[in-house]
């Protein structure tokens, strides 16, 4: 017997600001969090623009004895863990304890510390090396906190697919209370690799947005002006759980999750599948999942991360998924305000996706001034939309050619 499994707690620390309520504030009013980089000095890098957690601060989630032994991508992992802990009012006991679990991971994970210890051993030697380095660098470490913090002796375990993470740990979770094995999980994903290295990496692949001049219209999806990704740091974790569970406790509940599709492209390292076909197979097993035809469909909170070849991949597989219906669809990239938040952006994008449901309310996508003629949805430019969705599906494609997709339902 398979079980339903809603949503009942949020938490998110994005480029928008810390909490929930700010960030989602800031999409709606179509508010770009993206901004000059002042973590390090970007003055020699091609890309001198980022989506930075500007208003996060460590010691309001975290003990201050504690900060240190752990990477920044942890802090902003564990900060949105304990916001979507205390949204969703759940209580562990001795008797529940081993049915609730966690699942959130990172796509590149303790960056700045393998970064920083590395420079410590070149410059000062080994004995330099902090006792701590390699637990503040583990990308299961964030999970593994959150249990201890909270008693949570049910699953404990993490995702690594890179730009898909938060949505596999999201998926993933959802899978594990459906088929009885826990009855809650905290799921999502964190990152922080907004650091001398990560942007350094990325910005030589030439994948990142050089509108160093103009940074809250850089991330710019489906415009014909997009040249590259915006790099962003943050964390979204959900808390989902049974319905059974949460009805019995009168919980509130933003979604239910209804579907969950994976697909690899087999294509290329970096580049999507240029047919679009591992997308496409990846929404479609989303819709088989949720047993949904795709004319059931409103809104899309699409993968669109503003880069050339991306954007236009992504449309090219929701023409083919939806057919007719495509023109019928809203489709929006959150990515035009927060940037690319890479493993944490499938645990924000859920969360979007879910309030959208909630509240009644599309997102937009800003910056969408000149549109591609390739990319010719209805891709909500520029202004929130109050539209009363009933399914809506959010994406995330990963290098490698991983893919994944949650499809969500409004709870009646």
């Amino acid at each position: 017997m398979e079980r339903r499994v809603v949503i009942t707690g949020a938490g998110l620390v994005t480029p928008l600001g810390t909490g929930t309520e700010k960030t989602w504030n800031g999409v709606v009013e179509g508010r770009s969090g993206i901004g000059p980089i002042t973590r390090f000095d970007a003055t020699e890098y091609t890309c001198r623009i980022a989506g930075e957690c500007r208003d996060f601060n460590a010691e309001d989630w975290i003990p201050a004895k504690e900060i240190k032994k752990m990477d920044l991508f942890m802090h902003f992992g564990l900060a949105a863990c304990q916001m979507a802990w205390q949204d969703s009012g759940l209580v562990v006991t001795e008797e529940n304890a081993e049915r609730v679990g966690v699942i959130v991971g990172s796509g590149i994970g303790g960056l700045q510390a393998i970064q920083n210890q590395a420079i410590a051993l070149k410059e000062k030697g080994p004995r330099r090396i902090s006792p701590f380095f390699i637990p503040m660098s583990l990308i299961n470490l964030i999970s593994g906190h959150a249990a201890i913090r909270y008693g949570l002796k049910g699953p404990n375990h993490s995702v690594v697919t890179a730009c898909a993470t938060g949505t596999h740990a999201i998926g993933d979770a959802f899978r594990l209370i459906m088929r009885g094995e826990a009855d809650a999980m905290l799921a999502g994903g964190a990152e922080a690799a907004v650091c001398e290295l990560g942007v350094g990496g990325f910005a030589a692949a030439k994948a990142l947005s050089t509108r160093n001049d103009e940074p809250e219209k850089a991330s710019r999806p489906w415009d014909r002006g997009r040249d590259g990704f915006v790099q962003s740091d943050g964390a979204g974790v959900v808390l989902v759980e049974s319905l059974e569970s949460a009805t019995r406790r009168g919980a509130r509940i933003y979604a239910e999750v209804v579907g969950y599709g994976m697909s690899g492209d087999a294509h290329h390292i970096t580049a999507p599948d240029p047919e679009g076909a591992g997308a496409r197979r990846c929404m479609q097993a989303a819709l088989k999942d949720a047993r949904l035809s795709p004319d059931q469909v409103d809104y899309i909170n699409a993968h669109g991360t503003s880069t050339p070849l991306g954007d236009v991949v992504e449309t090219v597989a929701v023409k083919h998924v939806f057919g007719d219906h495509a023109r019928k669809l809203m489709v929006s990239s959150t990515k035009s305000m927060t940037g690319h938040l890479l493993g944490a952006a499938g645990g924000v994008e859920a969360i979007f996706t879910a309030f959208a449901l909630y509240h009644g309310i599309i997102p937009p996508t800003i910056n969408l001034d000149d549109p591609d003629p390739a990319c010719d949805l209805d891709y909500v430019p520029h202004t929130a939309r109050q539209v009363q969705a009933e399914y809506a599906l959010s994406n995330s494609f990963g290098f490698g050619g991983t893919n994944a997709s949650v499809l969500l339902k409004r709870f009646h």
